[in-house]
C-alpha cells in the first residue's frame, strides 16, 4: 500500500475555463441540498421517505437536462445527457440512510456534491460524457450497486472508464487527534482530520493520480491524501471494501472512492445526530470543485480518445 499526498505531485496543468466553471459551485447551494435530504431514508425501514428521496433526486437531475431512469428493483437513479456515448465517466453517490439517521454526512454530503457537479457539468459545451448514479440500498450490503454493476452495465450500451463513488464527504476537522487510521490497515496518515481521502486499486490507480494532480490545481488549499492498493491486497482488508466502489472493482472496473474516512473522523457516523448542522460547507466546496474540475478534464479525453478513434478507422 502507497499513501500519496497532493502536495507531493506535480499540479496539472490549468483551464482558465475550468477554473471559472468552479466559481458557480456555492456553499449555500451545498448546504441546501444537504437539509433537504438529511431524514431517515432506510429503504425498508422508511419506505416512504426513501421513495421521496428518489422523486426528489430525479426532479432535481432533471432541471439540469439530464434524462433520468429508475434502475432496477432497488431503485437506483442514473442521470446521463441525451448524446449517445460509447465510453462515459461515472458519478456515483448512495442516496439511502440506515434507520433513524438524518444521514447529513452520510451520504447527504456526498448526493450534493454529485449533483454540484451535475450542474456544472450541464453548464460545460459540448455535452460531457459523465454519467451520474444515485445508488439505493448501500447501507443493505451495497444491494443497489451490486444490481447496477452486474445487471445494468453489461447491457448498458457504454462503458464506464472510471467511476468516481463519494462516500461521506462533508466532515472535516483542524483540531490534532481528530483523525484514526482505518482498523487494521498498516499505513500512517495525519492525526487531523482536515483532509479528503481517496482510494484506489491496481486498476484505478491512474485515475487517483490524475485526481491528485487537479487537486494540486485547482484547490491548493484542500489536503488530499491518497491510498493506492496494489497486488490485490484489497481482498484481504474488508475495510477498504465497505462503499459502492467494491462492485465495480468485483468487476474490474477502475474506481475511486472519495471520503472523510467515516466513523474514523465523523464522530456522528450512524447515529441521529448525524445532521446538516454539524458539517463544514466550504470543505464540501472545495472537494466538490475538486470533483468537478477532475471529472470535467477526464471526460474531455474520454471524448478526444473516442474522436481519434473513429478518425483513425476513417482514415
Amino acid at each position: 500500500m502507497k499513501i500519496i499526498h497532493s502536495n507531493q505531485v506535480v499540479p496539472a496543468e490549468t483551464s482558465e475555463r475550468i477554473a471559472a466553471l468552479l466559481k458557480t459551485i456555492a456553499e449555500d447551494q451545498l448546504r441546501e441540498w444537504v437539509e433537504r435530504i438529511s431524514v431517515p431514508r432506510h429503504f425498508g425501514a422508511e419506505p416512504k421517505q426513501n421513495r421521496a428521496t428518489a422523486d426528489w433526486l430525479c426532479t432535481v437531475f432533471e432541471s439540469l437536462g439530464l434524462r433520468v431512469e429508475r434502475q432496477g428493483r432497488f431503485a437506483n437513479i442514473i442521470a446521463r445527457p441525451d448524446d449517445a456515448f460509447k465510453k462515459v465517466i461515472l458519478v456515483g453517490a448512495h442516496y439511502d440512510s440506515v434507520p433513524g439517521c438524518p444521514g447529513a454526512d452520510d451520504n447527504g454530503s456526498a448526493v450534493a456534491a454529485m449533483l454540484g457537479c451535475a450542474a456544472a457539468c450541464s453548464l460545460w459545451r459540448p455535452v460531457l460524457p459523465v454519467v451520474f448514479v444515485a445508488f439505493n440500498c448501500e447501507e443493505d450490503g451495497l444491494q443497489g450497486s451490486r444490481d447496477f454493476v452486474e445487471r445494468h452495465l453489461p447491457d448498458a450500451g457504454y462503458e464506464v472508464v472510471c467511476a468516481h463513488i463519494l462516500e461521506m464527504v462533508g466532515f472535516a476537522s483542524s483540531e490534532p487527534g481528530s483523525q484514526r487510521a482505518p482498523t487494521g490497515l498498516p499505513i500512517q496518515i495525519s492525526n487531523t482530520g482536515d483532509f479528503l481521502g481517496l482510494l484506489a486499486n491496481g486498476h484505478s490507480a491512474s485515475s487517483m493520480d490524475f485526481v491528485l494532480r487537479h487537486a494540486a490545481a485547482y484547490v491548493p488549499g484542500l489536503p488530499v491524501t491518497g491510498l493506492n492498493v496494489k497486488l490485490g491486497l484489497e481482498n484481504f482488508f474488508p475495510v477498504l471494501s465497505r462503499s459502492d466502489h467494491a462492485p465495480f472493482w468485483a468487476r474490474q472496473i477502475p474506481a475511486v472512492m472519495w471520503t472523510d474516512t467515516s466513523e474514523f473522523r465523523n464522530p456522528n457516523y450512524h447515529r441521529r445526530t448525524d445532521t446538516a448542522d454539524t458539517l463544514n460547507y466550504e470543505f464540501l466546496r472545495q472537494v466538490t470543485r475538486l470533483l468537478t474540475a477532475s471529472i470535467v478534464r477526464q471526460a474531455e479525453t474520454v471524448s478526444s480518445s473516442v474522436k481519434s478513434s473513429i478518425f483513425d478507422l476513417q482514415s
